[in-house]
């Protein structure tokens, strides 16, 4: 197993699937910070499962994971046009900080 794959696991606390009989058409990972926070990462459906209620699913069995796993809190950082998306699902917006790491900052 790739070490970078290896430590994405390690994180996680499970991931859900959606499948049409064996075919994986939509995934999402459930990553935590191994408290009381878990994070919503990675969704995704394949574009001819879409519009199908597949991804509110997703969503949804994601968050009684996290429940049952002990988390308080589940979080989600989306683009803008996921913002109706995710509201549907029950999340609501929160205030919250964002550095790129990928920018120097030093001036």
């Amino acid at each position: 197993m790739p070490p970078r794959f290896a430590d994405i696991l390690s994180r996680s606390l499970g991931h859900v699937g959606a499948y049409d009989g064996e075919t994986i058409v939509g995934f999402v990972n459930i990553a935590w910070d191994g408290g009381l926070h878990a994070f919503i990462l990675d969704t995704c459906v394949h574009p001819d499962f879409r519009r199908r209620g597949v991804a509110t699913r997703l969503v949804s069995e994601a968050e009684k994971l996290a429940r049952q796993r002990g988390a308080h809190w589940l979080h989600v950082d989306f683009e803008p046009h996921l913002a109706d998306f995710y509201r549907g699902c029950g999340f609501r917006p929160t205030a919250a900080g964002l550095i790129d790491l990928r920018q120097d900052r030093a001036g």
